[in-house]
């Protein structure tokens, strides 16, 4: 079974993000960039199905610029087979990410394809369900489980209400959530065979998807800074502050 798996390049969630001066973007000049961690536990499950013997071949695919290479890299690192980037210096927003996606769908026919329910800069969480409804094969969002028998997925969905499972035909999209699993480290030797595994680049124009954007972002600005709190006498002055000061109720 062939598993396709999304990986972004996005800044590492350990760094705190800063706007441009002039409001326009997140600066990401000299700032450390990684894989979106929910795209990390998408290629830690691909890679746990190829070792239980389910999946036999890892395809990993990345969108961006020519440093989304790395992220493609370490994935490799971590146990995927072979890479793929699609290649456009401007930004790719979730439909036109979709669009290529289902490209690349078309032409690796994969029988899975696994990404992170949203990426750490977006959070737009968009993707996999315009994936779904691009390539009409059946989807199970917010994965904590998933679990592959023949010609089938069984995937557990973190919902509102608890949890949900429900069964998919392959071929399947999984979104992955923060309980799926716990990804793993690369080990040095794996991270020098993985600067050997192919790599093949393309462009939406190669594929024939129109990336234009659908939103334009106005302005980037840091959230305002929460003020200190206040101590109350008693109940009447909490209600009294929650009326009048913070207009709540």
């Amino acid at each position: 079974m062939k598993v396709l798996v999304a990986v972004k390049r996005v800044v590492d969630y350990n760094i705190k993000v800063r706007p441009k001066a002039d409001g326009s973007d997140v600066d990401i000049a000299n700032v450390k960039m990684s894989i979106n961690p929910f795209c990390e536990i998408a290629v830690e499950e691909a890679v746990r199905l190829k070792e239980k013997g389910i999946a036999s071949e890892i395809v990993v695919v990345s969108m961006g610029s020519k440093q989304c290479q790395e992220q493609i890299r370490s994935a490799l690192a971590l146990g995927a087979d072979r890479g793929i980037l699609v290649e456009a210096e401007a930004e790719l927003q979730p439909l036109a990410v979709a669009k290529c996606l289902q490209a690349i769908v078309d032409k690796e026919q994969p029988q899975l394809v696994i990404l992170g329910k949203q990426s750490i800069d977006g959070d737009n969480n968009q993707t996999g369900q315009m994936l779904g409804a691009l390539t009409g094969m059946g989807q199970g969002t917010f994965a904590s489980e998933v679990v592959v028998a023949e010609n089938a997925v069984k995937v557990t969905r973190e919902i509102d209400g608890g949890l949900q499972t429900v069964e998919l035909k392959l071929p399947a999209i999984v979104t992955t959530d923060l309980r799926l699993n716990e990804p793993r480290y690369a080990t040095l030797p794996n991270i020098m065979k993985a600067k050997k595994k192919p790599l093949d680049t393309t462009t939406p124009k190669a594929l024939g998807v129109d990336i234009a954007a659908r939103t334009k972002t106005l302005k980037v600005e840091p959230p305002a800074e929460r003020k200190a709190g206040v101590r109350v006498a008693d109940v009447a002055e909490l209600v009294e502050k929650l009326k009048n000061e913070a207009k709540v109720i």
